[in-house]
């Protein structure tokens, strides 16, 4: 972990800055060691508050967190408690993203790949009023196991399907 301390308005002397790199040594157990985490800290007055804000930029998010106190060294315990919270909290919602996607490929046995939404094809066609007997004659015209027509008697929109029994089923709109 690397430590990037900086002030606004106030000097940050060799004490303050031991003291807030002891203190972020807290939240080093939360990554791994081969994480390369860079731990951007800025201290400022204001009227009579010390603030601190401490950024961790990670891979696919930001943690910031940001406290206010009369007292700089209670400011740094409150930022301290929330960073820690806010990475646990992280931490865990992205675990449970990863288990709720490998359930969701493994229930289907679907790879990472064929689960993402990717058209890599369109076709347009204009649709003829036909009888089932005629889309069933250009369904195996086409060489496919499904046809999309229009029904001529009630003019909707049908789906055509051979079935696995080698019968036909179809699927009205």
């Amino acid at each position: 972990m690397t430590y990037e301390i900086h002030g606004g308005k106030i000097k940050i002397t060799k004490a303050i800055r031991e003291y807030i790199i002891n203190k972020l040594n807290k939240i080093e157990k939360h990554f791994s060691e081969e994480q390369a985490v860079k731990i951007k800290v800025f201290i400022k007055i204001k009227n009579y508050e010390q603030i601190i804000e401490v950024t961790i930029p990670l891979t696919k998010a930001i943690i910031r967190a940001e406290e206010r106190h009369q007292d700089l060294y209670a400011a740094i315990d409150l930022v301290t408690d929330k960073l820690e919270r806010q990475i646990i909290k992280y931490k865990t919602k992205t675990q449970t993203k990863t288990l709720k996607n490998n359930k969701e490929t493994t229930d289907y046995n679907l790879s990472p790949e064929t689960t993402k939404s990717k058209i890599v094809k369109r076709k347009k066609f204009t649709m003829k009023p036909m009888t089932e007997e005629e889309a069933i004659l250009q369904m195996h015209l086409l060489g496919h196991n499904f046809f999309i027509f229009r029904d001529s008697e009630t003019n909707q929109i049908c789906v055509l399907y051979q079935r696995k029994d080698g019968y036909y089923g179809v699927i009205e709109t």
